[in-house]
């Protein structure tokens, strides 16, 4: 029987920002703690009585798990480019942010949108996303100003009043994780999901881990930040898990691009407030992020990290 170290979670919280950023679960925030629990799958979901409760387990990434396979749409083949060639070398100049006062674009007149925030990590994910895909010219950035919100946009654009959005086909998407896969399979560009059945399925197992891990660091800064640990291992352990490349699944995927944008905050925040270093013991975990900071479509989209520092700082610290 094997022992399983387990997150132990009531799902994730964003505060006053969940009107902002929309995580594909939202679910209300609770507490953590980490216990053992028997078991062979590299990530588990619990659902207990009325009261929903979430458990993502993350053990040996080499037992065999069963969970149903969750394909993506059909799309076509496509050639596998290596990471720091893949596309968003194309310099952009970047438009300034809409806000209150500005006028809506011609919305629904047949050009395909995306609406980002500058300093949202959800947006963040599908903007890189974009990048990676080689879509500047298909897909045009309309940059929102969430703290200056125009009304316009919920009530012409999208109802939910949140970024990331896509403006596609007289439709307008959310969800950050379903844009993603979304934009990867219905545009043209070089592929970002592997054809390999066994890296599909795993990589829905980390899409899945992905709200576990974030709640258990934002919960770990009100300690050392050494909390964090247990999910920064689990990382570590993930990254493990094919060796035919430095990424998630071996290859640069969009797994690479859903943990990016919280890595990225997690990393210097941390060292800051913290003195914790996240890569330390962590091998895996350094060369990733050494070998992400070489993907200019992803370079493209980062903020500064003493920027990063204090919006979290002013995010968290207060609530602490």
């Amino acid at each position: 029987m094997a022992a399983l170290k387990v997150c132990y979670s009531g799902g994730i919280g964003h505060g006053s920002t969940t009107l902002t950023c929309s995580a594909n679960h939202t679910i209300p925030f609770s507490s953590n703690q980490i216990t053992i629990f028997p078991t062979n799958t590299a990530l588990s979901s619990f659902y207990r009585g009325r009261n929903f409760v979430q458990v993502h387990a993350l053990l040996s990434f080499h037992s065999k798990t069963h969970f149903p396979l969750c394909p993506l749409p059909a799309t076509k083949k496509a050639t596998r480019i290596p990471p720091p060639m893949a596309t968003g070398g194309m310099k952009e100049d970047l438009p300034p942010a809409l806000d209150s006062t500005s006028d809506p674009p011609p919305i629904f007149d047949g050009t395909t949108r995306l609406y980002i925030s500058y300093t949202c990590p959800y947006a963040q994910r599908v903007w890189i996303t974009r990048n990676c895909k080689g879509l500047q010219d298909k897909i045009k950035l309309v940059p929102i100003d969430l703290k200056n919100r125009p009304a316009w946009y919920k009530e012409k654009v999208y109802p939910a009043n949140k970024v990331p959005a896509l403006e596609h086909n007289n439709e307008v998407k959310g969800e950050s994780l379903d844009l993603i896969k979304y934009i990867d399979s219905h545009f043209e560009g070089p592929s970002l999901m592997p054809e390999d059945p066994a890296k599909k399925e795993f990589a829905e197992e980390l899409f899945s881990y992905i709200d576990s891990f974030y709640k258990t660091v934002t919960s770990s800064f009100k300690g050392d930040g050494s909390e964090a640990g247990v999910a920064f291992d689990n990382i570590e352990t993930a990254l493990s898990k094919f060796e035919d490349g430095p990424f998630f699944l071996g290859h640069f995927s969009l797994v690479d691009i859903a943990y990016a944008p919280f890595i990225e905050r997690f990393h210097p925040f941390l060292s800051d407030v913290k003195n914790y270093d996240i890569t330390l013991g962590r091998p895996k975990l350094a060369t990733w992020l050494q070998e992400m900071n070489k993907i200019e479509a992803y370079k493209q989209t980062r903020l500064d990290p003493k920027e990063l520092v204090e919006s979290y700082k002013k995010r968290f610290m207060a609530q602490l």
